[in-house]
């Protein structure tokens, strides 16, 4: 699925390939520009800046970076507009935004996080550091264990950059992989209590097997287009290109992944 989509066959074409890129939308191009200028200004914090910036300055993880209400609302852009948010709310319900993730990336992407380990770097660097969200490292030990059930992932674009520089990447067809291997962890588990399951080995056991299976695609987008990813596909962030272009401001995406309400089955058995 490289074309981009309106709403209509949406939700078929994310089923199939676990991602779905949305054409240029007028007003969510619109939105773009006051969510850059929000995100600016708070990246610009202090606070901010010293917990997020990682990998060497080269990549602002940016959780709650932006300062939107649960419309997506900010600093005065009206509710978050265009194909792609209409599409996951036709396919998961009206579900209340969080305050946005804003990932911005630089030159020079990928460097070792702060105590990042040798064997996570190197998977940074040969997989992205392609993972499923919500499966939070626990303890000591880092236990993988899903502390956050969300519905989707919505990548909003905020700055115009070159194919190169460090694209979202997407396993196609991953989230089947995924689902299938939760699935039988969590067989017999009530849905209330799947949280406390420690799932990391089948965890690394299904993304090797989805290496091996699925396809790599890289899915670079510009402002007032949107990318709405299914809550368990194996994603990550592409290197930076040597010869990719971008603005000082870096390539700036804007995430929204609004969370199930209550503790039900919807994570593994929702479309």
């Amino acid at each position: 699925m490289t074309g981009a989509f309106g709403t209509k066959g949406a939700e078929g074409a994310l089923a199939a390939k676990g991602w779905v890129r949305f054409g240029h939308d007028a007003g969510l191009s619109r939105w773009a520009e006051f969510a850059k200028t929000a995100a600016l200004e708070r990246m610009a914090e202090p606070a901010h800046r010293a917990e997020w910036l990682q990998c060497g300055g080269t990549w602002f993880v940016g959780v709650d970076t932006l300062s939107n209400d649960s419309r997506g609302d900010v600093a005065g852009s009206g509710p978050l507009p265009g194909p792609g948010y209409e599409a996951a709310r036709a396919a998961y319900g009206d579900l209340p935004l969080h305050a946005g993730q804003v990932s911005v990336v630089w030159p020079g992407y990928p460097q070792p996080r702060k105590d990042e380990s040798e064997a996570a770097f190197l998977y940074r660097q040969r997989r992205d550091a392609a993972h499923v969200d919500g499966l939070l490292a626990v303890g000591a030990s880092r236990a993988r264990m899903l502390k956050e059930r969300h519905a989707y992932i919505l990548g909003l674009p905020l700055t115009p950059v070159g194919a190169g520089a460090s694209p979202l990447t997407v396993w196609e067809g991953s989230h089947e992989v995924m689902r299938t291997a939760f699935a039988s962890a969590l067989e017999g588990v009530p849905p209330e209590d799947w949280g406390e399951v420690d799932l990391t080995e089948i965890y690394k056991a299904a993304r090797r097997d989805v290496f091996a299976r699925c396809a790599r695609i890289a899915v670079p987008a510009q402002p007032g287009e949107a990318v709405l990813v299914h809550r368990l596909a194996l994603h990550g962030v592409g290197p930076w290109e040597e010869a990719a272009s971008a603005p000082p401001e870096g390539r700036m995406i804007a995430y929204f992944r609004p969370e199930f309400p209550g503790l039900g089955d919807d994570w593994l058995t929702a479309p």
